[in-house]
């Protein structure tokens, strides 16, 4: 017996029925939305955490690059060479025991003397015209803030990097002395000390005869002379009366005075010398200048991606479309073009067009010149595969041009592929602009502008004293380079599931 008879067996006539008698049955419509293209792609994307993560890195680091200036109280115009190679320090995060401003160190017996001179000169009175000694380390405006081990010869202490600087003896004019005093007077912080005596200064152990923080007296082997309570006795420069005097003059129209420069700083910035990321080796805020080179190297790297990203696109669909000689001339054209070596050309751009166009544009020109090929090989190869397609000849037929074959057609295939391409341009432009300016062809540092690699440039040179100058630049370089590859990948896996995994 067959499965079909035993399944029929036992059936009647009333076990077979119409479902719907009366009602006509229609297709129901779909409860789901439809998915397109690029619907699907984003669905895929989010499947891969890696390229969430270097998502999410890539849109914080270009937050940064739009908020830290706004939020910053330095510009990039602002330096300050006295406060160069200064460390991180925030007054907030110090709490936490983050960004300090303070390094541990080794200091002979004068050195600690002498350093330990600036913060009980920055308590003088003048009311009583005295020091408070208990100041020297420690206190406000200690450039020692206290000693870890005395052992041997030298003396272990955590060292201000800020509060080290200590006093500065400077020129004004006649109406900035006025402003300074009148600041005073409102704010109730102490700029003006007296001036020092520089005939009384020991040279013998102090290079510099205006060291502004040489301000106490010396014996012959360089130590500080104290009197019979430990005080430090003062140099100053008195007048006839035994007065101090706050001020020299230099000229009918000028004045020198001495300061504490930290609170100099103030009057002249109105806010606190303080530096989240440190300052550079001519006294720049590095958070604002990184903040502005990662802007630069972006809108660079994005501009040449998107430029070639035009230029082979439509090259290749010529190339791809037409075939034959036209092919065949045009590719020639890109073989002479691809033989040139890259860094040749931004040299000769940098040399002969830059002092026409500027910097940054014959920079770009350099990019553009032959960094279109690759995205316009991918096109023609795209072109050659899906030109014979039927949907392709069946529209020829129906009378599509040429121009609505290509881009209605045959190029939105293409899309994945191109668009991948297009975004590992980005950190390969952002390597390439470093490697250039690391080398010194291209110079993007300045007042008004700076770009990563310029920063990476400008630190290499005291990288082993001050490390941090090159340290925040080569951290926001290497997120950016693994975050884009890492973006780019997972683009090309969302845009093209067969080669899923696989590299191109």
């Amino acid at each position: 017996m067959t499965d079909y008879e035993k399944i029929s067996e036992g059936l009647t006539a009333e076990d077979f029925r119409f479902a719907s008698r009366s009602a006509s049955i229609k297709d129901k419509k779909p409860e789901t939305k439809p998915v397109g293209y690029f619907r699907d792609a984003w669905r895929r994307f989010k499947k891969n955490k890696a390229s969430i993560v270097a998502l999410c890195i890539i849109a914080f680091l270009v937050l940064f690059a739009i908020i830290a200036p706004l939020c910053s109280p330095f510009t990039m115009a602002f330096s300050d060479p006295i406060y160069r190679n200064r460390i991180p320090k925030n007054s907030v995060l110090a709490h936490i025991g983050i960004a300090t401003g303070e390094y541990s160190t080794d200091l002979n017996s004068r050195a600690l003397e002498y350093y330990e001179g600036i913060g009980i000169a920055a308590s003088y009175d003048r009311a009583t015209d005295t020091e408070d000694n208990t100041q020297g380390i420690g206190g406000e405006y200690a450039a020692v803030r206290k000693v870890k081990d005395a052992s041997g010869s030298t003396t272990t202490v955590t060292m201000d990097a800020y509060f080290e600087i200590g006093f500065r003896r400077i020129s004004v004019t006649q109406e900035e002395y006025e402003a300074i005093l009148d600041y005073e007077e409102e704010t109730g912080l102490t700029i003006l000390y007296p001036m020092i005596d520089s005939s009384k200064i020991n040279t013998t152990y102090v290079i510099d005869a205006d060291d502004a923080n040489a301000w106490f007296a010396m014996d012959s082997t360089g130590h500080v002379v104290k009197d019979a309570d430990g005080n430090y006795q003062d140099i100053y420069l008195r007048d006839a009366d035994g007065n101090v005097r706050y001020y020299q003059n230099r000229d009918a129209n000028g004045l020198y005075v001495r300061v504490l420069y930290h609170n100099y700083f103030i009057f002249r910035n109105g806010t606190e010398p303080e530096f989240l990321f440190g300052s550079n080796s001519v006294g720049q805020d590095i958070l604002t200048r990184l903040a502005s080179g990662i802007q630069l190297s972006l809108l660079l790297a994005v501009g040449v991606s998107v430029i070639n990203l035009l230029i082979g696109a439509i090259y290749g669909t010529i190339e791809g479309y037409y075939g034959g000689r036209v092919d065949l001339v045009m590719e020639r054209i890109v073989d002479i073009l691809s033989g040139v070596p890259f860094i040749i050309v931004a040299t000769l751009f940098q040399l002969h067009l830059a002092n026409s166009v500027g910097i940054v544009p014959s920079l770009l020109f350099a990019f553009v010149l032959t960094g279109w090929i690759g995205t316009s090989r991918r096109v023609r190869t795209q072109f050659y595969r899906f030109k014979g397609q039927e949907y392709v000849l069946a529209a020829r037929t129906l009378g599509a041009s040429d121009a609505r074959l290509m881009f209605r057609h045959i190029f939105p295939n293409t899309l994945g592929t191109i668009i991948t391409s297009s975004v590992l341009v980005i950190p390969s432009v952002i390597f390439s602009e470093s490697m250039l300016t690391y080398l010194g062809i291209v110079n993007l540092s300045g007042s008004s502008m700076t770009s990563i690699g310029a920063m990476l440039s400008d630190g290499q040179a005291v990288l082993a004293a001050y490390p941090h100058v090159i340290f925040f630049p080569a951290i926001v370089i290497s997120l950016l380079m693994i975050s884009f590859n890492l973006f780019g990948n997972g683009l090309r896996d969302a845009f093209n599931p067969s080669l899923r995994g696989v590299d191109e």
